[in-house]
């Protein structure tokens, strides 16, 4: 007798709650040389627990058992028409779940003996069969062994099999319950690490340049050339090493000495500390200004705005800092205390009075469309930045929205002293900021005023800002990260597909148009004021490449470097990272 295909077909049954697939939940089907342990299961157990598979075992365990002694013991019984055991070599009787009406007041799994019609066997027909099975039932009692043998060996590796799937789920629980706790050994994470580096190569034409402004030629060039290095390990740390290539960073300077490669990422950061949040030292973006800590790869103008741009907000510098967040991270805050203006070439400053400088921001989110993950969204923030100066000195100046050009307003040296630390230059600037993206449509702004404690004259005061507005053609919304690498900070813009073309198939990317003013104003300082507007379009070819174009209108008026100006220029970047 083979019992395998039963027994296999069984204990799927018995493990997973489900009958065999084509099969009923309450009759087996089986050939009528064969017999079959069949479990009955009811209606409302059609997703038996794994809770009961041990004693499912066990009772197969001891129907096996007890079919083997009632096989020998009782088959001298088998004249009788009532015997539930036929003496051939077949086996007894079938086991085989009862009819659907007797299942309805069942409580539970249950075993019933009948023939494999579903029929009691009785008269002279069942008598007749016994006794033509006696001598197989004999002659097959080492078959039956064999079998009863496998049987119990099969039950004893399921029993096995068992106990290491509680021993994991229990170890699985107690992981998740520290986790939950907020507790978790992460001492032995291994360090990954990832490069990366992006390209963006610009072409400028001054289109209408104002004759009173020199230096006003057409150029080209790499205006960044960067290697990254990022890595995480521990579970809450991780690191950025960027450095910049660009050609005029590298090579002998006019004086013939050499210059170097500039760093402008190289910190280090922990993350997720109880109580703090985020702990950062090295060198990275101090943490003030919307525009100021997006990445220049996130930006949408190829070009920060006038106070962004080295006036009003600080770029880079080496400090320490602490970021956190709520759990919702609608409210983010973070504050730090840098060195001030290390130079990025030279990398360190030996002077008796280094200078610092103390930031804060804070940002809400008052609107955040969770369902659509951002697409819709208010985000609001202000910021303050304090400067003590280590040359005594402080200017506020920019160019017309390009790296290499004139810059065509400037305060000059500005003698300046705090009235609490003596004989330094200190200066106070503060912010607000403002976003909305309301699906393709994205406005953005801010405002800067800030205040120098002049030596004579005592404080005056100086002012800025910028408003602008983008809409996606195809679609596509400002991607915002709550609490990204700085905080609060725009990502990276996803095309809905990415821009291809193949032989019967193109697709456009996304495409955005865009538009600027921004305002700086000397007045106060007999510098005059410096008014821009900036318009143009971004074509994404993916969300790490896009081409750029920039119309660019500087004007300038009052008693500016070059006095009263306006000029025109056309911009293009192609901009590419990994």
């Amino acid at each position: 007798m083979n019992i395998a295909p039963y027994e296999a077909r069984f204990e799927s049954s018995l493990l997973t709650g489900q009958p065999e697939a084509g099969g009923d939940s309450r009759q087996c089907t089986v050939d009528t040389k064969e017999s079959v342990l069949c479990p009955i299961v009811t209606e409302g157990e059609g997703q038996m627990s794994r809770s009961l598979s041990s004693l499912a075992l066990q009772m197969l365990s001891g129907l096996a058992i007890g079919y083997g002694l009632m096989a020998r013991g009782f088959a001298q019984d088998s004249e009788s028409p009532s015997s539930p055991f036929r003496s051939d070599n077949s086996a007894p009787q079938w086991l085989v779940a009862s009819d659907s009406a007797s299942l309805q007041n069942s409580d539970g799994p249950e075993f019933l003996l009948s023939d494999a019609s579903g029929e009691e066997p009785n008269g002279a027909e069942g008598s007749e069969k016994q006794d033509s099975e006696d001598a197989s039932e004999e002659s097959g009692g080492d078959s039956f062994e064999t079998e009863l043998a496998r049987l119990h060996k099969r039950i004893e590796q399921l029993e096995s099999s068992e106990k290491k799937r509680v021993a994991s789920d229990k170890k699985k629980k107690e992981e998740e319950t520290k986790k939950a706790e907020g507790w978790q050994d992460m001492s032995t994470d291994k360090w990954t690490v990832k490069l990366g580096g992006h390209v963006q190569l610009d072409y400028i034409n001054w289109a209408n340049a104002d004759p009173a402004i020199p230096g006003t030629e057409d150029y080209f060039e790499f205006r960044r050339l960067r290697l990254v290095a990022d890595g995480t390990g521990y579970g809450q740390c991780d690191f950025r090493l960027q450095m910049t290539l660009e050609p005029e960073t590298v090579g002998t300077s006019p004086a013939g000495t050499v210059t170097s490669p500039d760093v402008k990422d190289a910190y280090f950061s922990m993350n997720e500390i109880p109580g703090l949040g985020r702990f950062r030292i090295g060198n990275f973006f101090v943490p003030f200004s919307l525009e100021q800590v997006t990445n220049d790869t996130n930006n949408i103008f190829m070009e920060r705005s006038i106070p962004t741009q080295g006036v009003f907000a600080a770029d880079r510098e080496v400090g320490v800092a602490l970021y956190n967040c709520t759990d919702d991270q609608s409210v983010t805050w973070a504050t730090g205390v840098f060195f001030d203006s290390i130079s990025e070439g030279l990398k360190e400053r030996i002077d008796d009075n280094q200078g610092y400088r103390v930031s804060g921001r804070v940002t809400w989110l008052p609107f955040y469309d969770e369902p659509s993950n951002g697409r819709y969204l208010i985000h609001t923030g202000a910021g303050i930045l304090h400067t003590d100066d280590q040359d005594n000195k402080v200017s506020f100046r920019a160019r017309p929205q390009i790296k290499e050009g004139p810059r065509i307003i400037d305060s000059g040296a500005l003698n300046a002293d705090s009235y609490t630390a003596l004989n330094a230059d200190s200066y106070t600037t503060g912010n607000l900021e403002f976003a909305a993206v309301m699906g393709p449509v994205t406005l953005q702004s801010e405002a800067f005023l800030s205040s120098v404690d002049m030596i004579s004259g005592g404080a005056q005061t100086t002012h800025g800002g910028y408003a602008h507005l983008s809409y996606f053609l195809t679609g596509e919304n400002r991607v915002f990260e709550r609490f990204g690498q700085h905080g609060a900070q725009f990502g990276r813009n996803v095309p809905t597909s990415n821009f291809f073309m193949v032989p019967g198939a193109i697709s456009p990317g996304a495409w955005e148009l865009k538009t600027r003013y921004s305002h700086l104003n000397l007045d106060e300082f007999n510098k005059g004021e410096y008014n821009d507007l900036t318009t143009g379009a971004n074509w994404y070819w993916s969300d790490r490449t896009r081409v750029m174009f920039d119309w660019i209108h500087p004007v300038t008026t009052g008693a500016t470097v070059y006095g009263e100006t306006t000029s025109d220029l056309l911009a293009m970047r192609f901009d590419f990272s990994w």
